[in-house]
């Protein structure tokens, strides 16, 4: 576990009360064990007290905290339910934890213009079952759809299984509302099909948090598709399943969802909530077509066709509703499922292109004999995003220095081929070394002054996503590839 620095309990104590006028008693945590369980996201390796932890109750809460905190001159870390994988959460012992969970009301859900406004404490799963009396649904689904908030899918711009066909989140929203640095309130997109001037709400979206605080969602909703169905297939050869991929997108067939898992993961799921997954496969696809009866029926014959050709081994098509939500039940617990086998486990999150699959999951073996630690391959097929789980005991000296060593290669194995360091699980603190590697030092000073533009204080999210250029000259000092990457 990386060392963390102890807040400062004078200045919290000194600061407390001022909060506490604004929000009350209840709202502000000072002590340690009452801030302990605000400590990390779901990257456990970086663990840190904030300096006090403030629960708002609105957003008119949220603008006098923000307002009070300029007028402080202190930093500010936004938090939602902290399923996030990159330390993006992770408090700052010299600033507040602003917690958003109780910002958790779905304010309207509009069928006509197929829209729900919504809170940031907003579970993402809720969305859709909110949505659902309507003949409607919220696309994007993480695998921790049941527990992440929309608020952080917005600061991570989240994607999840279908988000193939149907985008990411910055694909699927209408308007958001972002309380300043300053404490202002300030409104981007509109309900219209586009907004005049500058896309700033894409903008927002993806910023890990340092740009402000959004209090309001509008998302878009989509009417159920009639018909869906999902095919299992397996392969002997992990190759052939990675171009398997291509070949189906090859052929003019955008599915809904297009996974793949390798056999270590295959062998877990199975163990844990038996979906009906070959043990014996050394990979597999699931492939999710919908849309009408016809449309996927024709086009399940010829994915079907193009799998075989492909050298899938069998072809099974989910029998019923019950049997495709069970196959896509393996999928997303696939990362619990995993926990259950190693002590601990590290999930990285690369993007390629779709024509290096088979080529960068090989590497990923090699790299994972060089190592010593075993890795578990379950990600985006479809979209190129990876999730090499890297398995691994953090009680053994040496084992989590040697796994992030690890992550980190073969998150530079996606840059040498053309990908990107993060899909959709953000930069936050685990990414930065790999930042230097993929973007020169002319790029992230605009980086900087794009931040600088709604934050020239730098206050918001002190520490990530975005590395000083001092760090990356160390860096690259030592990396040849970043060195590469890194040249003005």
């Amino acid at each position: 576990m990386h060392q963390s620095r102890s807040p400062d309990t004078q200045r919290a104590a000194k600061l407390a009360p001022g909060f506490r006028t604004l929000i009350g008693s209840d709202a502000v945590l000072l002590e340690s064990e009452d801030q302990r369980p605000f400590e990390c996201d779901g990257l456990p390796v970086y663990r840190q007290l904030p300096l006090l932890t403030l629960l708002p109750a609105d957003e008119q809460e949220v603008r006098d905290i923000m307002r009070y905190c300029h007028e402080q001159g202190i930093a500010v870390v936004p938090r939602g339910a902290a399923t996030g994988l990159s330390g993006g959460a992770l408090p700052h012992p010299d600033a507040v934890l602003l917690s958003l969970t109780r910002l958790n009301r779905i304010i309207a859900i509009d069928p006509v213009a197929g829209s729900a406004r919504v809170q940031p404490g907003v579970r993402n799963l809720a969305i859709s079952e909110a949505a659902a009396a309507y003949g409607l649904y919220y696309a994007p689904d993480p695998s921790s759809q049941i527990a992440c908030t929309i608020g952080g899918n917005v600061a991570e711009n989240s994607g999840g299984v279908h988000c193939l066909k149907y985008g990411l989140t910055v694909h699927n929203l209408l308007k958001l509302t972002l309380v300043t640095p300053e404490g202002e309130r300030l409104e981007l997109g509109s309900d219209a099909p586009d907004t005049p001037g500058y896309d700033l709400m894409a903008l927002l979206t993806g910023s890990e948090g340092m740009f402000g605080v959004v209090v309001e969602i509008t998302v878009k909703l989509l009417p159920l598709p009639p018909c869906t169905r999902v095919a299992l297939a397996d392969f002997t050869d992990i190759k052939r399943a990675g171009d398997a991929v291509g070949a189906i997108i090859a052929a003019g067939i955008i599915p809904a969802g297009l996974e793949m898992m390798d056999q270590l993961a295959i062998a877990a799921v199975e163990d844990f909530v038996h979906a009906g997954y070959p043990r014996d496969a050394a990979a597999i696809l699931l492939c999710e077509l919908d849309g009408s009866q016809a449309e996927v029926d024709a086009q399940m014959k010829q994915v079907c066709r193009v799998l075989k050709q492909q050298g899938a081994r069998q072809v099974r098509l989910a029998r019923d509703e019950a049997e495709r939500l069970l196959f896509w039940k393996g999928r997303k617990t696939a990362f619990p499922a995993l926990g259950r086998i190693a002590a601990d486990y590290y999930c990285m999150d690369g993007t390629i292109p779709r024509s290096h699959l088979a080529a960068v999951l090989t590497r990923i073996a090699e790299l994972s004999a060089e190592y010593g630690l075993p890795v578990a391959n379950v990600f985006h097929a479809g979209d190129g995003n990876l999730h090499p789980l890297i398995l691994y005991d953090a009680n053994q000296p040496g084992e989590l220095e040697r796994t992030e060593e690890l992550g980190g290669r073969i998150l530079e194995l996606c840059i040498e081929v053309g990908g990107s360091i993060t899909g959709e699980h953000g930069v936050g603190m685990e990414k930065l070394k790999q930042m230097c590697a993929q973007f020169t030092d002319a790029e992230l000073a605009q980086f900087r002054q794009l931040r600088d533009a709604f934050d020239p204080d730098q206050r918001m999210n002190p520490g990530k996503a975005v590395p000083d250029l001092k760090r990356c000259a160390e860096y690259r000092a030592l990396a040849p590839l970043a060195g590469a990457q890194g040249k003005p």
